[in-house]
Parts: structure tokens; sequence; C-alpha cells
């Protein structure tokens, strides 16, 4: 059954990664490439202190922490689960396009990328709930895991479950934020309470 998934894995993959074209070779590598990705996480960031002033720092740290668990989560997976990436593969040699010969490291299961990706979109939805931001954000996370698969470093199967762990991460790291916040908030009305009953006194 394993070798079976397996191999649908593959066939998925060397039919994606098949449909790729010469003009959008620099395009899938700069999607690809973490530095794109600063300018558009850097006005998210903004956009969430602006709307949420009083909590900003908290949030800042629950996004951090989901970033830390996203991308070295998934570097632990690869290294647990050792599923050499399609560039690696000697079965697929000669049938996988890579850009420039750039594979990455020797295991692919799960994508970074597509964890990361996945991860941000989802904590920043949560926050920003805007119909047209989600559609964006989402849109933008299956880009980046897409340009992985074109590129010939990672199967269908590693963006896929990437995807699903990076918005696992992000949904939960989103609900610890919710439930300190309002721990915080439960104390901070409590100490109010009490002070106005001493002052009342």
């Amino acid at each position: 059954m394993l070798d079976q998934i397996e191999q649908f894995d593959q066939q998925v993959f060397l039919f994606l990664n098949s449909l790729h074209y010469s003009f959008l070779d620099p395009v899938m590598h700069a999607l690809s490439g973490k530095i794109i990705w600063a300018p558009l996480y850097a006005a998210i960031l903004t956009w969430i202190a602006v709307k949420e002033k009083k909590q900003f720092f908290l949030i800042i740290l629950f996004v951090l922490l989901s970033v830390l668990i996203a991308d070295r989560g998934s570097v632990l997976i690869k290294n647990l689960v050792m599923r050499p990436r399609p560039c690696h593969e000697a079965a697929l040699e000669g049938l996988v396009f890579t850009l420039n010969g750039e594979c990455g490291g020797m295991y692919g299961f799960v994508s970074s990328h597509a964890a990361n990706a996945f991860n941000v979109a989802f904590i920043s939805l949560l926050f920003i709930r805007k119909t047209w931001y989600t559609i964006f954000i989402i849109f933008w996370a299956l880009v980046v895991g897409f340009t992985r698969i074109y590129l010939g470093v990672h199967y269908s199967g590693d963006v896929l479950f990437g995807s699903i762990y990076g918005a696992s991460v992000g949904w939960f790291c989103y609900s610890m934020y919710i439930y300190t916040n309002t721990l915080r908030v439960n104390k901070n009305k409590n100490l109010t309470t009490k002070d106005t009953k001493v002052y009342t006194k």
C-alpha cells in the first residue's frame, strides 16, 4: 500500500514538474526564495500591529513561536523520515527538471517552504480576518508550495503534508495566543475589581 502511494506521488510529481517554461524559471526561482517573502511578511506584521496595538507584543511572541515550530519541526521530520528529494532519487535520474542543478539537502519530507508559508498564512488570516486577504494569502502559500515541485526539489506529498503541518502549527499557536490573552484579560479584570473594592471602602 505504501509503495503504491509513493508511486502515485512520483507520477503526480513528474507530471507537475514537467510543466515548466523557460520564461517562468526565474519567476519560480524568485518566488521560492525567502528574500522575496520579507516585504510581504513585514507588511503583514505592520497591519497586525496597527489593528491589534494593545496585544501586539504578545502576538509577536506567538508568531515567532509558530515560525520556530514550523521551521525547526519540519527539519526534524525530514531527518526522522529520511525520504530523499526527487532530485536525489536514483530511480528518477534524468526525469527531474531542476534549475541550475539546485537540489537542496538530501531529504525532502516534509517541505519546510510549504510548512513556513502555510504557517504564516493561517496564523495571519486568523488575526486579520478579511475575505480578500484569506484568498490572497492562501493563494500565495499554494504558489510557494508549487514552486518547490516546479523546481524539482520536493514531491507533491512533501508539499501537501508540509502545508498541513504548517497550517496546524499556525492554528495551534493562534489558539494558544487566544488562551493566554484571555487569562491576561481576566487577571487584569480581577485586579481592577479588587482595587475598586478597596477604593470604595
